[in-house]
């Protein structure tokens, strides 16, 4: 259980990494650049741990729904995209998906 929620830490930091290269500019921007730097190093760790006793499949799948998830709420949440029934229905299923994953393997 422990390595499920180090892995589903470190999918909070890819939407981490993600925010901040979106803002980065081309990592132009020295402080969002350095977010993307350190998220995507803690994020890269967690992954690997999660790895450890999560088959590589079903961790990666995992990690990067739940980092795909945070990212689009993220966005919806800070007003950058909508927040439609479809869009938050297909959030939805992305997580139904990782729950799945979690109880089959």
């Amino acid at each position: 259980m422990f390595h499920w929620l180090i892995l589903a830490g470190s999918a909070i930091f890819e939407a981490v990494w993600a925010t901040a290269l979106s803002v980065s500019h081309g990592l132009r921007r020295p402080g969002p650049a350095a977010v993307f730097v350190i998220a995507s190093i803690i994020s890269l760790v967690g992954l690997e741990y999660g790895m450890r006793e999560i088959p590589t499949g079903t961790a990666y799948a995992s990690w990067t729904a739940i980092g795909a998830f945070a990212t689009a709420a993220s966005a919806m949440f800070r007003g950058r995209e909508k927040a439609t029934i479809l869009r938050l229905a297909c959030l939805a299923g992305i997580i139904a998906c990782v729950v799945g994953l979690r109880v089959l393997s």
